[in-house]
């Protein structure tokens, strides 16, 4: 099969207003679909969100090679790092894109996550938060095809000209960037786009110290249940791999 001719089979999870999961598949021409990595960085200021990563982006890396070889557009999507790409074929692509303007529609309304981050969300003690990444996680290659941006409007910009809608998402933090970034969940609704995080590669911010005082791995669900009630589905990634 061309890559024009390859499909996702997307088996969905969104939550309804009783918040019980409802699920349903969706098949997606991969010709339509981009995956964006978010803020996959080679360091972090928490040893605890590091560590958590240098386990995530081999993962990651491998769903995108396969995602790639279907036709899947993949955005690389390091904020904050893109001196690193100066020149980059990758970076490159996303800046020759003729600029489109995003839709101008308001965010919609929601309520406050359900886990208290304000502590800055480490789990191993750091109070310091640096910017300390330089690059994305080696572990994660870029290859011919790709693009580099952390702008919304490159992002947008070069999904409409790839006439590509379904924007699926990995990566971190999924309380912070993943809903935040210029390119994140949020804008993406906004912009009319059909966002589906990865639940499976992602990873939340949130220390079991701080409110609702539960498990780290908990804290991350039920930041993934709350885009899933008012944002928007998610898949697992593990479940658009082939078979072993």
């Amino acid at each position: 099969m061309s890559p024009a001719q390859n499909v996702l089979s997307l088996t969905l999870r969104r939550r309804g207003d009783d918040g019980e999961p409802v699920t349903s598949v969706r098949q997606v021409p991969a010709a339509q679909a981009a995956l964006v990595l978010c803020d996959v960085w080679d360091r972090h200021w928490s040893r605890g969100a590091a560590e958590r990563v240098e386990v995530l982006a081999p993962v990651i890396d491998q769903v995108a090679r396969h995602l790639r070889s279907l036709g899947v557009l993949v955005v690389h999507a390091p904020s904050d790092t893109l001196d690193f790409y100066a020149g980059h074929p990758a970076r490159q692509r996303a800046l020759d894109v003729p600029a489109v303007a995003p839709p101008s529609a308001p965010i919609a309304p929601e309520p406050p996550l359900p886990i208290d981050d304000s502590d800055g969300g480490s789990d191993t003690g750091e109070t310091s938060m640096p910017a300390v990444w330089t690059r994305q996680h080696p572990a994660i290659a870029i290859e011919d095809g790709d693009a580099i941006s952390d702008d919304g409007d490159e992002i947008y910009s070069l999904l409409r000209q790839e006439k590509r809608d379904v924007v699926l998402l990995a990566g971190v933090h999924t309380n912070m960037c993943v809903l935040r970034r210029s390119f994140g969940l949020r804008n993406l609704v906004r912009w009319g786009l059909s966002p589906v995080l990865l639940r499976d590669l992602t990873d939340a911010m949130y220390n079991p110290a701080m409110p609702p005082y539960v498990s780290h791995q908990r804290g991350t669900e039920l930041v993934v249940e709350h885009i899933e009630r008012y944002l928007c589905p998610t898949a697992l990634g593990a479940d658009l791999l082939p078979p072993a």
